[in-house]
């Protein structure tokens, strides 16, 4: 079965299926490995504390990781910038990786999307070497996270090309409204209905992915489905938490930025929630340099096996996966069990 949606014939795909970017981890294994099963791998904005230490920066990081991609597969993928205040690489990054996909004829033809996130939606078209990039006949489409509302509209004035819409039951960073991903969806969608949208947050199924068609997404995003895959460079500890998980086992905490879900462990039972973002900034300006390298140990940690006092990351959609598959098969299972829901679903129309 082929689903065909203006993300599938976007992006030239067979799967209207897309992994969520998952930084600061590593998920070029992951990238190569979605992209071949027929989806869209993306390579996360990788940085870790170690990586600093050994004085390795995220666009260095980011082109090798390209490069190796481009040798493992010849489909379209793509990479995510977080663009936060707290990223002082980010302009680096923006400035520099369109030049690099420039410069290799295979690049330009495979990375065809740029997702940005965690920051300003314009931060990237406001690159002069990306706008060089799209005006030297590159295809490669820019799209931001979107988890609130007024961000959409925001995304939509900066002239994004589509919209990667996530609610309140997703993993890793959260907006402060809490909305989940089932109203933020019709929201979005009533508002922008000409908007190409990606639909991220507590998608895990055949019966997610059917009901995002249902209501006009193009496709769907998949973080936590895709860390318990046997491809994910996920330590194996991390992995095998979720077929034994419940959706119940997360919790919203703050995180770097804001409202973050995490397991529920050692780690997140000592952290709070702040109520908005100026208690937040009001606590950043409290930081200390020791401070923000132990954060970063945290999520490092978790992602190298100790599932205990590290950081991890996961989303309520843990509560439907029941085991660790390989990645053509986690996308060959959801896309058929999708096809029989929406068939059976069209034979209720009368």
């Amino acid at each position: 079965m082929v689903f065909e949606t203006n993300i599938t014939k976007m992006f030239g795909i067979k799967h209207p299926i897309v992994a969520a970017p998952m930084g600061p981890f590593y998920t070029t294994e992951l990238t190569i490995a979605v992209s071949e099963a027929g989806g869209l791998g993306v390579l996360s904005h990788s940085a870790l504390i170690s990586d600093y230490i050994k004085k390795r920066d995220p666009v260095s990081i980011m082109k090798e990781n390209m490069l190796k991609v481009i040798e493992h597969t010849d489909k379209p993928f793509g990479f995510n910038v977080r663009t936060s205040r707290r990223e002082v690489d980010a302009a680096r990054i923006v400035t520099e990786i369109p030049k690099f996909i420039m410069s290799n004829p295979k690049l330009r033809d495979q990375v065809l999307y740029a997702i940005t996130s965690a920051g300003s939606s314009k931060t990237l078209p406001a690159s002069k070497s990306y706008q060089q990039l799209k005006e030297s006949g590159s295809n490669i489409k820019h799209f931001h996270v979107a988890p609130a509302l007024w961000l959409a509209d925001k995304c939509v004035a900066s002239n994004v090309d589509g919209l990667v819409v996530t609610g309140g039951e997703g993993g890793g960073h959260q907006s402060y409204e809490k909305v989940s991903t089932l109203v933020l969806l019709q929201q979005v969608l009533q508002k922008h209905p000409n908007m190409p949208v990606i639909a991220c947050g507590g998608f895990a199924s055949g019966e997610g992915l059917a009901a995002a068609l249902a209501m006009g997404a193009g496709a769907i995003a998949m973080g936590s489905r895709f860390i318990a895959s046997i491809e994910s460079e996920f330590h194996s500890t991390y992995k095998n938490i979720v077929p034994n998980a419940e959706a119940q086992d997360t919790v919203l905490v703050t995180g770097a930025l804001g409202p973050i879900r995490l397991w529920k462990n050692e780690y997140s039972s000592h952290h709070g929630l702040v109520a908005d973002k100026e208690e937040k900034m009001a606590e950043e300006a409290q930081f200390t340099a020791e401070d923000i390298i132990a954060e970063g140990k945290a999520y490092e940690a978790a992602y190298t096996g100790d599932i205990n006092t590290g950081a991890v990351l996961l989303g309520q959609s843990i509560g439907v996966i029941k085991s660790v598959k390989n990645v053509k098969t986690i996308i060959e299972e959801i896309v058929g069990d999708a096809e029989k829901r929406l068939k059976g679903a069209s034979s209720l129309i009368k």
